[in-house]
């Protein structure tokens, strides 16, 4: 008979030490805290064959209400200044679109001196020359303006133009040459939105929910494309290029230059992550 009752003995001390360990940590609340932890990240590309850095200037265009050619290049400088530890060359800010066309024009010049040297027993349509007449030889104009993408693909040969930036390079001290292209153009959009409402039930309780609603909303996009090119070569070491947007309810009057910093902000830091390595800043949620 004294076994089933030491069973029982046991279960219901079994019981006690479980609801008092529960009991604890009730009371006691599962207490947490968070620390700060840094990740490092490696540059996508190897300066250290360089010791000064020339921020040349970018082939910009969309909006009219900024200059983004001088404002990317005076962010940029600034950004680098603080947070690199190449030196950063002062220079006047390159007009790359009027370089870009005077470079074109001496092509089509160079072109029709060479069409007019042809011989002239060479017909259109016999052998090699068929076909081939000087206007289609010709580099296409540049756009004036840029609009948008496809207006900035044609003054992509401009970075392809290895004796121009060795040229620059040497005038420079053979830096790393830091040039591209940044197209900010605003943007309009209309259609269904997800928004956060407040509702209060009959006893005051506040609680949020998402809801649909039709809204117009207008804003920017910022697509810049970097391009890093040797100086002492000419060579395009790497580019790459991005794209970031920002809306606003229709109403709000956003000025130009403050969503173009804004947009900026989110894309510094890959820049950065480019020439040096970066840290990235976090919290982690501990137990106690």
């Amino acid at each position: 008979m004294t076994a089933p009752v030491r069973r029982n003995n046991r279960r219901l001390l079994v019981g006690a030490l479980a609801a008092a360990g529960a009991a604890t940590m009730l009371a006691c609340g599962p207490d947490t805290f968070e620390i700060s932890i840094e990740t490092p990240i490696q540059p996508k590309l190897d300066v250290s064959a360089f010791q000064r850095v020339l921020i040349a200037g970018f082939v910009a265009g969309g909006s009219e209400d900024l200059d983004t050619n001088q404002e990317t290049v005076r962010l940029l400088r600034s950004q680098l200044r603080n947070k690199s530890s190449l030196k950063v060359i002062d220079a006047d800010v390159m007009p790359l679109m009027d370089i870009a066309q005077d470079q074109n024009k001496t092509a089509n010049a160079a072109e029709g001196v060479g069409n007019t040297e042809a011989p002239a027993s060479i017909s259109p349509a016999s052998g090699a020359g068929a076909g081939t007449t000087p206007a289609a030889s010709q580099v296409l104009p540049l756009p004036q303006r840029i609009k948008d993408e496809k207006d900035l693909e044609r003054y992509e040969r401009l970075f392809a133009n290895v004796a121009y930036w060795k040229m620059i390079g040497e005038e420079y001290q053979d830096p790393l040459i830091v040039t591209g292209t940044v197209l900010f153009t605003p943007r309009t959009t209309s259609g269904m939105v997800q928004r956060d409402q407040e509702v209060y039930d009959q006893f005051g309780r506040r609680s949020v929910r998402p809801v649909r609603t039709y809204m117009e909303r207008k804003g920017f996009v910022l697509r810049p494309k970097f391009v890093f090119i040797d100086g002492r070569t000419g060579a395009t070491m790497f580019s790459e290029s991005y794209r970031e947007e920002i809306l606003y309810n229709a109403q709000q009057n956003t000025p130009a230059l403050s969503s173009y910093f804004e947009l900026m902000d989110r894309l510094v830091p890959n820049f950065l992550s480019t020439l040096s390595s970066q840290k990235i800043k976090g919290t982690r949620v501990l137990l106690k």
